[in-house]
């Protein structure tokens, strides 16, 4: 479990795909603090197993699915990527409820300079994710908490302040990067519930 608040952009020092899957290697130090064997660490917003810690930086196995599903498959050696460390439940929540467990990837296409350090990110989302997107409500991309502050034929606009364009990883994306989306958890399970009372 995470809450979407980037705690250091690492760096991409190799990945290597096997027959079935791949290995993700990264640099990186704040992580590292207390990161143990086997823990789980969100990168790009999705939850990996650490199975390899070294001094400077840790690896990843990243299954078939994880390829599929995401867009950790599209990195290159030295590319910045979000990390971050699981929540301890005496932490305070700041962003929102964050699985790691990617639903898709959108397609960023816009990154617009609104004035005095702070962006507007629009990226097109999957259209099956459309009932899950809602205007002020919750949305993880790339592992970033973030609030829709609008949503239009499947366009997610969010607002980005200075803070967070210079604590992650989007000042290095550009328009037709694919960026991962978790929608809202709370959204999916109301979704499920709603689809058994129709019944």
């Amino acid at each position: 479990m995470f809450t979407g608040i980037v705690e250091e952009v690492g760096q991409v020092e190799e990945l290597q795909f096997h027959a079935a899957g791949a290995r993700l290697s990264v640099k990186c130090g704040v992580v590292l603090s207390d990161l143990t064997l086997g823990a789980s660490v969100a990168v790009n917003g999705v939850c990996l197993t650490a199975v390899d810690i070294r001094h400077d930086g840790f690896s990843a196995d990243l299954a078939p699915e994880t390829l599929e599903r995401s867009n950790l498959a599209d990195l290159h050696r030295g590319d910045p990527v979000n990390l971050e460390r699981p929540l301890m439940l005496q932490s305070r929540l700041s962003g929102h409820i964050v699985q790691g467990h990617v639903d898709g990837t959108g397609v960023l296409e816009s990154f617009s300079s609104v004035g005095d350090g702070n962006w507007e990110l629009a990226v097109r989302a999957p259209c099956e994710m459309d009932r899950f997107l809602v205007y002020k409500g919750s949305i993880a991309i790339d592992g970033i908490s973030l609030t829709i502050a609008a949503v239009s034929d499947s366009v997610v606009r969010v607002a980005i302040i200075p803070h967070t364009c210079e604590a992650t990883n989007l000042s290095s994306r550009k328009p037709g990067d694919r960026l991962n989306i978790e929608c809202d958890v709370l959204a999916k399970h109301v979704d499920k519930l709603l689809a058994y009372v129709k019944r």
